[in-house]
């Protein structure tokens, strides 16, 4: 005989059973997992994905500016190739940081001493001509902090390792035959 404590009634009276009392245990278990589980690990994927993203166009970019540099005439300062970085940062997140922001972009150009075959920093004393034309490249980004959706949580800033890209200049983007020299 089941006991008088464990009986309840429903809206209409009728006397309900052990098992009728326990059809919302599910229901609650599942919101327990789901609140201490499903939720978490869901927003955890979401950002290792959007991290790893960042990774890839932080990459990407580093790349790219190095690729620009290559083909574009050496200039005392860099500033073709900042210039053009600064304006072409993929999409993301926080482009702020690479626009204006704490995020450093170094461009040096070497020169391969014929001897050894060290390279050794390019100086030239003019900008932008057929005379003054490295060997290589390399550009470099610094001090990137991922800052995304952390700090909702309080959280610290996820610091990005440097990111650095060597190429060898094609032509620095000049043409030998006209004297002519992309800036």
């Amino acid at each position: 005989m089941v006991s008088s404590n464990l009986l309840s009634r429903d809206r209409k009276g009728a006397v309900l059973g052990p098992q009728r009392l326990k059809c919302g245990q599910a229901t609650v278990e599942y919101a327990i997992v789901a609140a201490g589980v499903l939720i978490p690990m869901t927003f955890g994927i979401i950002y290792v994905a959007q991290l790893l993203w960042i990774w890839h166009s932080v990459a990407d970019f580093t790349r790219e500016g190095a690729r620009y540099a290559t083909t574009h005439c050496w200039q005392s300062d860099s500033g073709n190739v900042l210039n053009f970085m600064k304006t072409h940062v993929p999409p993301m997140v926080d482009q702020q940081q690479f626009q204006s922001g704490p995020v450093e972009i170094n461009v040096s150009y070497f020169s391969r001493d014929s001897a050894s075959g060290a390279l050794n920093p390019f100086s030239c004393d003019i900008d932008c001509g057929t005379s003054c034309i490295p060997d290589t490249v390399t550009v470099q980004v610094r001090n990137y902090e991922f800052r995304s959706f952390v700090g909702y949580l309080g959280l610290r800033p996820v610091p990005i390792p440097d990111f650095q890209m060597s190429l060898p200049i094609e032509s620095a983007g000049c043409d030998p035959d006209s004297g002519v020299c992309l800036p």
